[in-house]
């Protein structure tokens, strides 16, 4: 298989370690250093391409890689305000669009655990809040994978109208501190308080490797299919 690799930090390097170790080719890496060059990916060169890039940029890069005809996998935040223009163009051009806020297999099934004790919590009298821990260099806040979690809850949760990025007193907020410490690959804490006592779920990622995986992964399974996707198609959750 051959990837295109669109962003080149920590996580595209990692994810170039995994494809090299499972057999395939990198096609092209595309960084800050030159843009320009992401027109150059076609299907005539790259089965799929995997985007980890800046909230500012992954939208542009996405939407170019599916308008010439590559599917891709992403994994950048910050951006979904755009996903239903992205899936659009997905779809009429006929190729393949897979996205999730995380791609590791522990994190998908936490999405999981996380709506099953949020509709167990319903009504019970308890609060909830998260905190979320990411290394210096993540740009948005909170995590997609925070955002995620909280619209889990929220649709068991009947007293929660809105998540905001802070801590919160208003019994209708989920509130979500975010922190950012020198390396951190991921930290997620879910918190139900009472009077009497606290619930607790949480997911610590221990390195990047189970995020760059879960991508590699995504891409093989996505290629010669298309529409859009998310972790939920891929393992069937």
């Amino acid at each position: 298989m051959k990837v295109g690799l669109v962003g080149y930090g920590k996580m595209g390097q990692a994810i170039e370690k995994i494809l090299i170790e499972r057999g395939h080719q990198v096609s092209k890496i595309i960084t800050v250093d030159n843009p320009a060059e992401l027109n150059e990916i076609a299907p005539d060169n790259t089965d799929v391409v995997i985007e980890f890039t800046a909230p500012e940029s992954a939208f542009y890069n996405i939407k170019t890689c599916l308008q010439n005809g590559v599917p891709v996998v992403s994994g950048s935040t910050g951006w979904l305000d755009k996903f239903e223009e992205v899936s659009a163009i997905a779809i009429e051009n006929q190729v393949g669009f897979f996205y999730a806020s995380n791609y590791s297999l522990g994190v998908n099934v936490f999405f999981k655990l996380n709506e099953f004790l949020a509709k167990m919590m319903n009504g019970k009298g308890y609060d909830s809040s998260m905190v979320e821990i990411h290394h210096t260099q993540k740009l948005d806040a909170p995590s997609g994978t925070a955002i995620t979690l909280a619209e889990g809850m929220m649709k068991h949760l009947e007293e929660k109208k809105n998540w905001v990025n802070e801590k919160t007193q208003a019994a209708d907020e989920l509130g979500i501190v975010s922190e950012r410490i020198e390396n951190v690959p991921g930290t997620h804490d879910v918190q139900y308080d009472s009077e009497v006592d606290t619930i607790k779920i949480s997911h610590v990622a221990h390195s990047r490797k189970g995020f760059a995986l879960g991508a590699v992964v995504a891409s093989e399974w996505l290629v010669g299919k298309s529409g859009v996707f998310s972790m939920d198609d891929l393992l069937q959750l």
